[in-house]
């Protein structure tokens, strides 16, 4: 008989609690107190598991006061109040004992993503010209506005300027508790559908927009060797600026040797902070080439089910003469496109968190 998505989740749990011992035991061990690398690696897996084990251990706890109340109203040797006193505690330890599993399910499933609290996001123009450009600054200000109603704490980390006044592209770092669990179903493609402001005869045009988000790893979860590992270039930066910008060798290009992967950043003046924030971008798009091929390798499955994140996967319409917003992924229409170009993203957001919960337990 197969086993049941709870019996799952519990002996993996479980697996997670010994774990959580066995890294104590580890920080006990004097070889381990003098090697703060290790130290500090112990310490942030630590503070992974404590979100699952804790809650996990008061589960069990009531699980086992469940199972005594059960054994003792059904056994015909004990005492009858006692008995009575059993089946009235049985009711109310059921449904502590589901609304705690209940938590944990969703806790297992999004766990590694809910310790994600710092993101980048890059926003491109695709097919289009200008009218993708200005939907570039379009959508960069509809999740200003959602960030903003989230307290997420949004950083331009760099910009490209188009003519009319929208955006080639742009990068951005946000902060925040937990942020990747609401950001990170953004990556892929965003098509818009709308009449452009030079369209003279009122037709519809449809262009299209790249999204990329980008979990910001923390030094111990990639270590780059600047030196060995990439190639930098340095030019002058050209473009709007002044003279300083013109004169000033401060453009910075990073390549990565291994995966080829590289990084431009002009957007300051000092050569210091643009090799700083390419650093950041190159750390972030690392991180994310490496976890996708561990992910790949784990489960074909496991980020089918709201998109890969591919850049070339269509995931958005915004059609704008019909008012409409549809999710591809969740085959979800909405017609309030009007909010949701102003922010009101929870709908959009809470309907992918729901199903990608669902498909995840699954797949435990």
């Amino acid at each position: 008989m197969a086993e049941s998505i709870e019996e799952r989740l519990i002996v993996k749990l479980q697996e997670l609690d010994d774990r959580y011992e066995d890294l104590n035991q580890q920080l006990s061990d004097p070889k381990v107190a003098c090697d703060p690398i290790q130290n500090v690696a112990i310490a942030k897996e630590l503070g992974k598991l404590r979100r699952l084990v804790s809650p996990f251990r008061e589960f069990t706890k009531t699980r086992a006061s469940l199972e005594e109340a059960r054994a003792i109203s059904t056994d015909a040797e004990q005492d009858p109040d006692m008995r009575e006193l059993a089946d009235e505690e049985i009711p109310e330890l059921q449904r502590d004992y589901d609304l705690r599993m209940d938590k944990l399910k969703e806790s297992v499933v999004t766990s590694d993503d809910a310790s994600i609290d710092s993101v980048i996001v890059e926003i491109r123009a695709g097919t289009g010209g200008e009218e993708a450009a200005l939907f570039v600054r379009d959508l960069y200000e509809m999740y200003l506005r959602y960030c903003e109603r989230r307290r997420f704490k949004v950083e331009v980390i760099d910009q490209s300027i188009a003519d009319m006044g929208g955006l080639k592209e742009i990068t951005l770092n946000v902060k925040g508790e937990s942020v990747y669990t609401h950001l990170g179903y953004e990556s892929g493609g965003h098509r818009v559908q709308r009449v452009p402001e030079t369209e003279s005869q009122g037709r519809t045009h449809t262009s299209a927009v790249t999204v990329a988000v980008l979990p910001e790893p923390e030094e111990v979860d990639i270590e780059i060797n600047w030196e060995k590992d990439t190639e930098e270039f340095v030019s002058r930066a050209g473009g709007p600026g002044g003279q300083n910008v013109n004169k000033v060798s401060s453009a910075i290009k990073l390549a990565h040797i291994e995966t080829g992967i590289t990084v431009s950043m002009r957007d300051e003046k000092s050569q210091h902070k643009n090799r700083a924030k390419a650093r950041r971008i190159m750390m972030a798009r690392l991180y994310d080439h490496f976890q996708g091929a561990i992910d790949r390798e784990r489960s074909a499955a496991r980020k089918s089910m709201i998109g890969s994140g591919d850049r070339s996967q269509r995931i958005r319409t915004y059609n704008f003469p019909q008012n409409r917003c549809t999710d591809h992924r969740i085959n979800l229409d909405l017609y309030s496109l009007e909010k949701i170009m102003q922010g009101e993203l929870d709908a959009l957001i809470g309907g992918l968190q729901t199903y990608d919960k669902e498909q995840r337990l699954k797949n435990l």
